[in-house]
């Protein structure tokens, strides 16, 4: 495992940007930032207990959006933060902390782990440790807890630093295997803005057979957005999470052209499938929406793109829905848009081979 993390407490806050001073790695040295957020709160993750939330709430750990700082909240119980806080231990018994216990949103392979103690200055842990779990069904805090559960590192425990991204890398190792829950723990309390869990999706094939036609591009269904012309507003990714866009930052918008050239995403498909409809959804897009959009889908990574919706123009704002035929069996699809443009959602509806 190669860390980028910090050690020790930041400067106290004296006014202004809050963000001003907070520790981060350089972006381009943590590839794995691009995949999905297994615990997105979006696709169904949640933190099902803690063993403390005196100060801040559990649940404000999986928030989607960055951690927010007022200086001037504060409530009966001390200052109003956005993150999981425990209150200080006073016992002398040793190895004693607090821990939370996460269910993914998505099951998958976990590539890297972000500990965000954004704004805990120097009510941060001292150190925090990050453990996984493969285990069916639905269970409750008492099963994953009871002895007979099997957990495995992804963080062993090391110190942290207090309003920064310490950012893990997980050993090659842990990488290679499927896990469904976390146990993130600190020592021996404190406080935690955000836990985000970069990996890959690896669905239950019992559930997709079960399903028979389903969303092939869907995030939680195993697709993944695995290139794009353009990030500079927003990822890609958002066009396959659920639910319809709130606003166009829920969406993917490129910036404006000034070329002869177009923008695109490529996907990699849940399996080996045959898509029989799309569904491209501009919403939230009311001044901005790509004019066109066509489909191709190809098999395997070298294959020759074939045609699957042809170049069709689209309205602002709108779900547009098209019935396809005689598409070949594929492993991913590339969405065009002409010339550019922001996109909210991408469905494409099928089965696999």
């Amino acid at each position: 495992m190669n860390p980028v993390h910090f050690t020790g407490p930041a400067a106290p806050y004296t006014g202004g940007d809050p963000y001003a001073d907070y520790r981060a790695p350089d972006p381009a040295a943590l590839p794995f930032t691009d995949l999905a957020d297994l615990a997105d709160r979006r696709i169904g993750g949640t933190v099902l207990a803690a063993s403390d939330e005196f100060f801040a709430e559990r649940d404000h750990l999986l928030a989607p959006e960055p951690a927010h700082f007022d200086p001037a909240a504060f409530g009966v119980r001390g200052k109003i933060m956005d993150g999981w806080e425990s209150r200080r231990r006073r016992t002398a018994v040793p190895g004693e902390h607090d821990w939370a216990l996460i269910r993914l949103g998505a099951p998958g392979v976990v590539h890297g782990v972000l500990v965000d103690t954004a704004h805990f200055r120097g009510n941060h842990p001292q150190a925090v440790r990050v453990e996984a779990a493969e285990v069916d069904g639905h269970p409750d805090a008492a099963t994953l807890l009871a002895g007979s559960t099997r957990w495995t590192d992804l963080v062993p425990r090391t110190e942290v630093g207090g309003h920064a991204a310490n950012v893990f890398a997980v050993d090659a190792a842990a990488r290679g295997r499927r896990f469904t829950h976390l146990r993130l723990r600190q020592y021996p309390d404190g406080g935690i803005a955000r836990l985000r869990v970069f990996g890959e999706v690896r669905p239950d094939p019992v559930w997709l057979a079960a399903l028979g036609t389903f969303d092939l591009v869907a995030l939680e269904n195993g697709g993944f957005a695995e290139d794009a012309s353009d990030r500079f507003y927003s990822s890609p990714l958002n066009t396959i999470t659920p639910g319809r866009s709130r606003t166009m930052a829920e969406g993917w918008e490129t910036r404006r052209r000034r070329d002869d050239g177009h923008d695109w995403v490529r996907y990699r498909l849940a399996g080996r499938s045959v898509v029989r409809a799309v569904e491209i959804d501009t919403g939230c897009y009311k001044g901005n929406a790509p004019g066109h959009a066509a489909l191709s889908v190809r098999e395997g990574e070298r294959g020759a793109w074939r045609e699957a919706l042809p170049r069709t123009a689209l309205l602002p704002d709108s779900v547009h829905r098209f019935v396809l035929s005689g598409v070949p069996a594929a492993t991913h699809a590339r969405l065009d848009v002409f010339p550019d443009g922001g996109v909210a959602r991408l469905r494409l509806y099928g089965s696999l081979t």
